[in-house]
């Protein structure tokens, strides 16, 4: 069966409804590194079953809005990160630690007290309501472990690359089993790879690397500018982006809705499928599928339409519901002008 092109996704995150987290207190803060149990408005007890009903929604949404590969809308997770971070051996959740957040600002985060090791599955049972609640192909995210690294406090390890390929065997081990529970796709979260490049150069593509050793499955790392809501100037362009050209990853996902860079930064990924980020979610203003089809067409000179998925900037969560489902809508239309053009 000949693969669809120009397949539509997202990046991991989907809207949050009110009624199961204060997303006064979500857009009022940093991204949570450490445990943000303050966020969920819904008795513990009851939390597990709200949170799998607000999960069908967002798989429900991607699917009226046309989504070929479709996330959970990492709806459990207080933050990308966090969920993942903070349930790692070797980790002392009781006392944070502090590190610089990319907005200069410092936050509370993970304290590596021992040895970085996975104790139990994360985000497996995330995985099977998933796949048991589509028939589409579906999609896992989890931060990957330069990033981790960089929202630690190393306290063990005598250096932070040390540190990292501890994270990267215990992300490994994760992926294995997300795979193996029936994920299609499994992408790695690094925004800091962007955020402190001059670190990443030094070790972040040997950590990687070492997170998808031996991995089978079609693998994607995400690369960004931060959140709109929170990092609100966006750079002419990557500052690490070809180095990942030595990557074993498969698929390399990057924002070009709100940004606008020179996508001529591409040619030096001449392996790799992009994840392609075409909607600015800086603005509520709902782009027409025209806008979205020109924003996809302009990378045609870089990249062939066969290695091209069509996917949002990322932060959706930050985004009012109606205009975060509105704004995959576009997409998808814009993504089916192109591909009828095609």
């Amino acid at each position: 069966m000949t693969e669809k092109l120009l397949p539509t996704t997202v990046v991991g995150s989907y809207v949050q409804p009110e009624w199961l987290v204060d997303r006064a207190n979500l857009k009022g803060r940093l991204p949570p590194r450490v445990r943000a149990l303050e966020m969920w408005r819904v008795d513990p007890d009851l939390l597990e079953d709200a949170q799998n009903d607000a999960t069908l929604l967002a798989i429900r949404d991607m699917e009226r809005a046309g989504i070929d590969i479709v996330t959970d809308g990492e709806v459990r997770r207080e933050s990308y990160s966090n969920r993942v971070a903070t349930a790692l051996g070797g980790i002392d959740i009781d006392n944070p630690g502090e590190a610089m957040d990319r907005t200069g600002h410092m936050n509370p985060v993970p304290r590596i007290a021992g040895h970085i090791v996975r104790n139990r599955p994360i985000e497996v049972e995330d995985v099977k309501f998933l796949r048991a609640n589509t028939d589409r192909k579906i999609k896992i995210t989890l931060p990957g472990p330069f990033t981790m690294t960089q929202q630690a406090q190393n306290d063990h390890y005598d250096s932070d690359e040390a540190a990292a390929m501890d994270y990267a065997a215990a992300v490994n081990e994760e992926v294995r089993d997300l795979f193996a529970a029936g994920a299609d796709v499994v992408q790695l979260d690094e925004p800091y790879m962007q955020a402190r490049p001059d670190v990443a150069k030094q070790y972040a593509v040997k950590a990687i690397n070492r997170a998808l050793e031996g991995i089978d499955g079609e693998t994607a790392v995400h690369i960004c500018f931060g959140y709109a809501h929170v990092v609100h100037e966006r750079p002419e362009g990557y500052s690490f982006l070809p180095e990942l050209s030595d990557c074993i990853v498969k698929q390399v996902s990057i924002e070009t809705g709100q940004s606008g860079i020179d996508l001529k930064v591409l040619d030096s990924l001449p392996d790799k499928k992009i994840i392609l980020g075409v909607l600015d979610l800086s603005t509520d203003e709902v782009e027409t599928p025209e806008i979205v089809a020109g924003r996809i067409r302009r990378a045609f000179d870089h990249v062939s339409p066969d290695r091209i998925l069509v996917a949002p900037d990322c932060g959706m969560k930050y985004m009012r519901r109606d205009v975060a489902f509105g704004k995959l809508k576009a997409m998808c239309d814009g993504a089916a002008i192109v591909r009828a053009e095609l």
